[in-house]
């Protein structure tokens, strides 16, 4: 019997954040040190799933299937595409930065009646999340997925509403407000999504009588298996429904600004980060796959919804006063491009998708953790308390900067890659829609630049003028990020060639082929 790897990369961050929970209230720096270890060494078996996977090889591989509920035909099955490969990669990089970055975001205060639940709570909590999203991606039996696409919610609502931001202008009995509303703001959107999807999920079972992705596929392929018309759109529309909160798709977005506000920079991270990734990732795996039909004839929707959230998205991203809310209406934008790629149904859209995906993880990142570096050292997320920082943190200024040129996809960073490939997939076979989309990217350029001109330049204000730049610590976490987007925007070939296979495979399951050019290049 092979050694289950999979299981084992979903695994070390569920037992490391129960083993950082148990640690003793007393040693606090214990049980960050754990967490940082643990984050590195599932970093490490992520890599071991990079480097054995074959891009040319099967669909599924290094794949895992155990009898688990066998009344309902419930199996424990996992098994990786390149799409999950990469965004498994994307997660395990990220967590190990986002441990480092809230190295003392829990800490307890020094005053007040107020106190942070226990710093390692917080981290264990990370963990947790580690844990379920990497299995999220493993899982191809669609309850195992379903379980753990809810079980998330559970440790991502605690760490917005337990451990949220300290900068608030209207003291620390507001601010607690403010985190129970996001939270719970945040957990009712997604359990509803999830509820409606619970009942999808019954119903496929009705109809095809299992849970696994494999045998179901392959029962449509064959023609042993057969969804009513009717039938297909109403079951596609409870799974879409569900990933597009999770995504999050306009009108579903409300919950986002709010939770990405309240929580510290990291958790935000987390979110929008690690989190949101699970549903567009879900709309290629279980949408298009399992409803091939309802998928296409459900497109002209999802592009338009996905075009209002990239030009919403970075309209409202440009009237913002708080930083946090800025890059979460960015982020909007940025996940309307994603969408858009994924049922543009053409090879350049999905694969552009896809590595939007992963290239939005990073720059959002960088961007989000030194605008928490930032924000520590003020005590504010107002734009309008900052002025003239690159003087006095010129480093800091210098990574903010790259970080916000990320995020507008400026040519030679990584972003810009994907979103060009996303749009060029996009004109091909919707050209309205792709031009009209082009308007976010001029938005983008609008709220990056104002962001970094109110916040960077212009005289030094009194209150910035002793801001320390970045510490060592906060240059670990900052650089290497910074570095990813520099190398994947020169060189995202060791991405694009993960990938492409399982969007081949995609592409064959809508049955779907790129549009022939009306021009036919020279030979």
């Amino acid at each position: 019997m092979s050694f289950p790897l999979l299981t084992a990369t979903a695994a070390l961050p569920a037992l490391g954040a129960v083993a950082t929970a148990a640690v003793p209230a007393a040693r606090r720096t214990a049980a960050k040190w754990l967490a940082l270890t643990v984050s590195l060494a599932t970093l490490a078996l992520a890599i071991t799933v990079l480097v054995r996977f074959d891009p040319d090889g099967s669909r599924y591989q290094l794949t895992e299937s155990h009898a688990w509920i066998k009344d309902f035909g419930v199996r424990y099955e996992l098994g990786v595409d390149g799409i999950a490969v990469a965004l498994i990669a994307l997660t395990a990089v990220l967590i190990p930065f986002i441990v480092l970055a809230g190295w003392h975001d829990a800490d307890p205060l020094e005053t007040g009646s107020r106190r942070w639940r226990p710093t390692q709570g917080f981290f264990a909590l990370i963990l947790a999340v580690e844990a379920m999203v990497i299995i999220s991606f493993e899982a191809t039996d669609v309850f195992l997925f379903y379980i753990f696409f809810e079980a998330m919610l559970i440790p991502m609502y605690f760490l917005i509403g337990g451990f949220g931001d300290r900068a608030h202008e209207h003291g620390e009995e507001a601010a607690a407000t403010q985190r129970s509303y996001a939270a719970v703001k945040f957990l009712l959107y997604n359990l509803a999504g999830g509820l409606i999807m619970l009942a999808a999920v019954i119903g496929l079972y009705v109809v095809a009588g299992n849970f696994s992705l494999a045998q179901i596929a392959e029962a449509r392929a064959n023609g042993s298996l057969h969804m009513a018309t009717g039938t297909e759109r109403w079951l596609f529309l409870g799974f879409f429904f569900a990933f597009a909160v999770k995504a999050p798709l306009w009108p579903l977005h409300t919950w986002l600004p709010n939770a990405m506000q309240e929580s510290t920079a990291p958790v935000a991270v987390l979110i929008t980060a690690v989190v949101d990734k699970v549903g567009t990732f879900a709309m290629l795996r279980f949408c298009l796959q399992l409803f091939p039909e309802a998928s296409k004839w459900a497109t002209p929707v999802i592009l338009v919804l996905a075009l209002i959230s990239i030009v919403y998205g970075a309209l409202l991203a440009v009237g913002q006063r708080d930083i946090k809310r800025l890059v979460a209406y960015a982020s909007i934008s940025h996940f309307g491009f994603i969408i858009m790629g994924i049922f543009a149904m053409t090879s350049q859209g999905q694969s552009g998708a896809t590595l939007y995906m992963v290239n939005h993880g990073i720059s959002t990142a960088a961007l989000m953790l030194v605008a928490g570096f930032l924000i520590s050292r003020r005590g504010s997320r107002l734009i309008a308390d900052y002025g003239g920082v690159q003087k006095v943190a010129p480093v800091l200024a210098g990574t903010f900067l790259i970080g916000g040129l990320a995020t507008l996809s400026l040519p030679g960073l990584a972003p810009f890659v994907s979103e060009f490939l996303v749009l060029v997939g996009t004109f091909t076979r919707y050209p309205v829609i792709g031009v009209i989309a082009t308007f976010g990217i001029v938005l983008a350029a609008l709220y990056t630049l104002v962001l970094y001109q109110r916040t960077m330049t212009g005289p030094v204000r009194p209150e910035v003028s002793a801001m320390p730049d970045l510490r060592v610590r906060e240059l670990v976490v900052v650089t290497p990020l910074i570095v990813l987007l520099i190398f994947l925007g020169v060189y995202p070939k060791p991405v694009t060639d993960i990938v492409n296979p399982a969007v081949k495979q995609t592409m064959s399951d809508v049955q779907k082929k790129d549009p022939k050019p009306e021009v036919e290049a020279a030979k």
